[in-house]
């Protein structure tokens, strides 16, 4: 198997409130959607918003749950002040902050924040994952001596 993904999907207990958040928040746009599913173009793969009990039922398994669902989104940006902007432009739209930017011992910058359902999703710069021209992660250098 290739170590790639093609698909990321949440499942939604508001799909519209959902779809509205993601859409107005960040400005993405579907390239392809129903009344059950919306699917945006990211850099590499497809991001999907899907109804939770629907999705849960074709997946064959019950639709509760709720908490940290130990899975964090991460949004990469080349520069501390890019961080910086995105947490003032979100606090601004009223988005849930998680943290205020934070500075790790190892370098960088990164906060955390919720969409309207918890999902948590963190903005960061990282001296370990270098980004390409179109930001896209390069891989990640050694941390074995951290």
């Amino acid at each position: 198997m290739e170590q790639r993904f093609t698909v990321l999907t949440i499942g939604a207990n508001d799909y519209q409130a959902m779809k509205k958040f993601y859409e107005t928040t960040f400005g993405w746009k579907p390239v392809a959607e129903n009344n059950d599913i919306s699917f945006y173009k990211m850099n590499g793969f497809l991001f999907s918003i899907g109804k939770r009990k629907e999705l849960a039922g074709f997946i064959g398994v019950k639709p509760e749950g709720s908490g940290f669902r130990a899975v964090t989104f991460g949004y990469n940006v080349p520069t501390d002040d890019e961080v910086w902007s995105l947490y003032h432009q979100l606090k601004e739209k009223g988005v849930k902050m998680l943290s205020e930017p934070t500075a790790p011992s190892f370098g960088g910058l990164f906060f955390y924040f919720e969409d309207i359902e918890g999902n948590i999703l963190e903005i960061a710069t990282n001296p370990f994952i270098p980004l390409d021209e179109n930001n896209n992660p390069e891989g990640h250098k050694a941390i074995d001596h951290l």
